[in-house]
């Protein structure tokens, strides 16, 4: 007999039939009532075994954790906080689970640190289960949102010789024995007897190959993993994590703030529309959290509240100027409260800057823009009759309560001479990079994107507080396990 999903029962509308279920048992209470989970809803469904000709053996078998197949008929719950229950027939215990050794027990309540050394079966709590079947939705999200709209899915490269960010902290990529590494006559590593005879790396972005084919296609994006060896062991970094970057041709640094609001407005929209028994359920868990924090640490709206606020608001643009004046004048930078004070216009933002901005200032998300162009990437354009000193950039940066910036993007610098003086002054290689300048070259063309790490989507969406929560196996300074 064909399984039925535990969500689809309790959605039926025809009770008296015979269905079979099958998930891992969640608890057994009384040696009767089983709360079976198959992983397709947050909700478990009542199995009542008829424990009288029942044996021994078999009911010590059903033990938390155990997969088990049930075949019975659905009927109304008598019981109260659910609308079905299945009356067992027949049992089959499909996989055993050893009561003394499973580690998630639901009587202990685990802490997140405890599950994240158990990434491989954390996934079986009601916390984890909702976290990833919202993550789901969101991915599926994204791809809805761009491919309604016409743009075009590319698949950049994972192994690149570029570095989009010019930061440096990038993950190499190499077929090298390490014990007997062929070196240079000056002492340097010999690339050229590499696989791929020059040096490699994990990619950090996929937005400088992106640009290259929204110069053909019109509008793309990528979504894809993406490597950072920056050593922040903090609840907002990864070492890898995955990246949603649309890049548009002939669009300005207004169009992109558009795109990018529009965007993430969207998707909040279709997991609010799409997972409400897991949202509320995270909500929950939420606000029982915050219970133990000071008030003056706990959220202002609980998490349906705070997504259906950011849906019905415009996001607040300011001027990266106008936010060093309210930051150097705020109550916390005056009083030495923020970790990095504001002294002067030209100062590289801290998360601690972004979320004062955000959540005591407007109140409300926010897109700065224009920023001094010597603390952004080499591609951004320069904005013109700017004074010298205080040159800047038609960049743009969306910060969210609770995570600081979201997003990051710009419109790219599109002038050929004005891109090689910005490369020189940062001694980046022509040559290397000589397949980007073609774009200025040949048909250059205004155009923007940003990037959005899907995690800190999801983190914002599900109300955790740790970016290790969101991804099922998290990668970060000294962890990669499983």
């Amino acid at each position: 007999m064909k399984h039925t999903k535990v969500k689809d029962l309790l959605n039926s509308t025809t009770t008296l039939q015979e269905v079979n279920a099958k998930g891992w048992v969640r608890t057994f209470r009384n040696n009767q009532f089983i709360a079976l989970n198959d992983g397709s809803t947050i909700n478990n469904i009542q199995c009542v075994v008829d424990f009288e000709n029942t044996p021994d053996e078999t009911l010590k078998r059903i033990t938390t954790g155990a997969a088990v197949s049930v075949i019975g008929t659905l009927i109304e719950s008598k019981g109260a906080g659910q609308k079905y229950e299945i009356q067992v027939n027949k049992l089959e215990i499909l996989g055993d689970s050893d009561a003394e050794k499973f580690p998630i027990q639901p009587k202990n309540k685990p802490s997140l640190d405890f599950l994240r050394e158990n990434a491989h079966l954390r996934v079986r709590t009601n916390m984890f289960g909702a976290i990833m079947r919202v993550r789901s939705v969101l991915s599926f999200a994204v791809h809805n949102y761009f491919q309604q709209k016409g743009f075009v899915y590319v698949n950049t490269p994972i192994i690149t010789g570029s570095d989009a960010e010019g930061a440096g902290e990038m993950f190499k990529v190499t077929a090298l024995p390490f014990d007997n590494t062929p070196r240079t006559e000056d002492g340097k590593v010999n690339y050229k007897e590499d696989f791929f005879e020059k040096e490699t790396n994990l990619t950090v972005s996929g937005q400088l190959e992106g640009e290259t084919y929204a110069m053909a296609l019109g509008q793309i994006y990528t979504f894809g993993p993406t490597f950072r060896a920056e050593n922040s062991n903090t609840s907002r970094h990864l070492a890898e994590f995955w990246m949603i970057e649309p890049e548009v041709a002939f669009n300005n640094l207004d169009d992109n703030m558009d795109l990018a609001e529009d965007f993430i407005q969207y998707v909040i929209k279709y997991a609010l529309d799409h997972c409400q028994d897991d949202l509320k359920f995270l909500e929950g868990r939420l606000l029982d959290e915050e219970k133990s924090k000071p008030q003056a640490e706990r959220s202002e709206m609980a998490l349906l509240e705070k997504l259906n606020f950011v849906l019905e608001n415009n996001f607040k643009r300011v001027s990266y100027t106008e936010a060093i004046d309210i930051l150097r004048d705020s109550t916390p930078n005056k009083k030495k409260k923020f970790q990095y004070l504001i002294n002067e216009w030209g100062a590289d933002l801290q998360s601690e800057h972004e979320r004062y901005l955000v959540e005591k200032h407007f109140k409300c998300p926010v897109i700065l823009f224009d920023y001094p162009a010597n603390i952004k990437a080499f591609y951004m354009r320069l904005n013109d009759n700017t004074e010298p000193g205080r040159e800047t950039v038609r960049a743009m940066d969306i910060l969210f309560p609770g995570i600081g910036e979201i997003v990051g993007g710009s419109e790219r610098e599109e002038r050929y001479d004005v891109l090689i003086e910005k490369m020189k002054a940062l001694e980046i290689d022509e040559e290397e990079l000589s397949w980007y300048l073609d774009t200025r070259r040949f048909g250059s063309a205004t155009h923007a994107g940003f990037g959005l790490g899907f995690e800190r989507l999801v983190l914002f969406v599900t109300g955790m507080t740790n970016i290790r929560d969101v991804i099922p196996f998290p990668r970060t300074p000294g962890n990669a396990e499983f």
